[in-house]
C-alpha cells in the first residue's frame, strides 16, 4: 500500500481533514497525521472536539480506528517523512491556510508540515494542498501558482453540486474523493460524473 501524510492547519474546514483521515485508513499504510497548533483550536470551534494533550489526536478525531494512524507533533523534526530518504508517497494539507501555502512556496521549513512538504517537492512526491479561503488575494494566487509550478496539486475545497447534495457530508465527500484520486488511491464506489440528459 502507498503511504500518506495528512496534515491539518488552522484554516476553516477541519471537517475535510477528519473525513480524509477516515476515508484513507483502508487505502494507505502507513498513514500519518500532523496537526498545527492552530488546527486544534479550529477543530474545537468547528467540530466541538477538545483534543487532549498527550492523547492520540487521531483517536480523538475518528475514534478507535485512529489507533492505526501514526501521529507526530508539528515541531517534531524526527518524524521519518522529514527526510527525503523516507518521504511519503503522498502528502495532503487539508485544510491548508494561506500562511502554510506561503511558507511551503518559499521553502520556509520552520515546522514539520512545511518541512514534509519541502521534502515531497524535492523528491517529486505527490503534494496536495486543499485551501479553504475566499477571495484569494494577489499574493495568495502568486503563491499557489509557485506551488503548482513546483509540482504541487492545488485542490481547493470547492464542492460540486451536480450530484445534488442533500447535506454537509454530500458537499464534503466529493472533495475527499478527488483528493484520494490525486493521492493515488481512489475510494471504491466513489461517485463519478456520467453526463446528463438534455431533458433534465
Amino acid at each position: 500500500m502507498p503511504s500518506l501524510l495528512v496534515c491539518m492547519t488552522g484554516a476553516s474546514g477541519s471537517i475535510y481533514g477528519v473525513r480524509l483521515l477516515e476515508a484513507a485508513l483502508p487505502l494507505f499504510d502507513p498513514l500519518y497525521l500532523v496537526l498545527s497548533a492552530r488546527a486544534r483550536e479550529v477543530i474545537h470551534h468547528e467540530l466541538g472536539l477538545v483534543l487532549r494533550r498527550g492523547a492520540n489526536p487521531a483517536c480523538e478525531l475518528i475514534g478507535e480506528a485512529g489507533a492505526g494512524v501514526r501521529t507526530f507533533g508539528h515541531q517534531d523534526m524526527n518524524a521519518p517523512f522529514a527526510s527525503g530518504s523516507a518521504a511519503c508517497d503522498a502528502m495532503v494539507v487539508a485544510p491548508c491556510t494561506m500562511g502554510t501555502a506561503a511558507r511551503i512556496a518559499h521553502g520556509v521549513s520552520e515546522d514539520l508540515i512545511a518541512r514534509a512538504a519541502d521534502v515531497c517537492l524535492k523528491e517529486r512526491r505527490k503534494l496536495i494542498l486543499v485551501p479553504r479561503e475566499t477571495p484569494y488575494s494577489t499574493l495568495h494566487l502568486r503563491n499557489l501558482l509557485a506551488l503548482s509550478e513546483a509540482g504541487a496539486t492545488i485542490l481547493p475545497a470547492a464542492p460540486p453540486f451536480y450530484h445534488r447534495p442533500k447535506d454537509i457530508d454530500g458537499l464534503v465527500q466529493p472533495i475527499i474523493d478527488r483528493i484520494l484520486v490525486h493521492a493515488g488511491a481512489p475510494r471504491p464506489g466513489a461517485y463519478h460524473w456520467a453526463g446528463s440528459s438534455a431533458e433534465e
